[in-house]
């Protein structure tokens, strides 16, 4: 069987991971949701703290790291090893944008005197956000290593199921976020 043929993208142990990721992120968001319904005022009140900028410029980080990710599948496809890498990068990059602009809105949560005790709604805001935090931390790493072995020469057109691999936990990663931004920020 060749590359091109097989489904799903990537190695079947990643996807089981990323099932079971999902499963933990839709238990995450059906009780957010579930005690959200219980709380619609506090959950209103507190969500109007946060920066649905910050948000809107992760998003766009997050979309646009995904687009690098999907330019580096196809450049290994073609076989360029190097633009794959460069492809890699630039959504390494995009995953630091996201890191530092959470980094910052957590700073200024945390400087008002924000915890996980707060109330209800902080406690699920800095439980899902940061959780995701460390996903997104994970895809950069698994990135970085998918790139360095693209740089080496590691992958071909003929052999590259170690992209797809960390293109498919990227593309969850953006996935969950997709999901977790209206959530949490724009839901009223």
């Amino acid at each position: 069987m060749t590359e091109k043929n097989r489904q799903p993208p990537g190695d079947l142990a990643i996807w089981i991971f990323i099932c079971a990721e999902l499963g933990v992120f839709a238990v995450f968001f059906a009780a957010y949701a579930f005690t959200r319904a219980q709380h619609v005022e506090l959950f209103n009140r507190y969500q109007q703290t946060l920066n649905s900028n910050y948000a809107l410029i992760n998003t766009l980080a997050l979309i646009t790291s995904s687009y690098f990710v999907v330019r580096a599948v196809a450049a290994i496809r073609d076989d360029h090893q190097r633009s794959c890498a460069r492809w890699l990068g630039a959504a390494i990059a995009m995953g630091g944008v996201f890191l530092v602009v959470k980094s910052m809105e957590y700073h200024h949560h945390f400087s008002a005197g924000v915890t996980l005790s707060t109330n209800t709604f902080y406690m699920f805001y800095l439980s899902l956000t940061f959780f995701h935090f460390m996903h997104v931390l994970m895809g950069m790493v698994i990135l970085a290593a998918v790139a360095l072995k693209a740089r080496r020469g590691g992958y071909s057109a003929s052999a590259y199921t170690g992209v797809e691999t960390g293109a498919s936990y990227w593309h969850m990663v953006d996935l969950v976020w997709i999901i977790l931004f209206p959530l949490v920020y724009v839901m009223r």
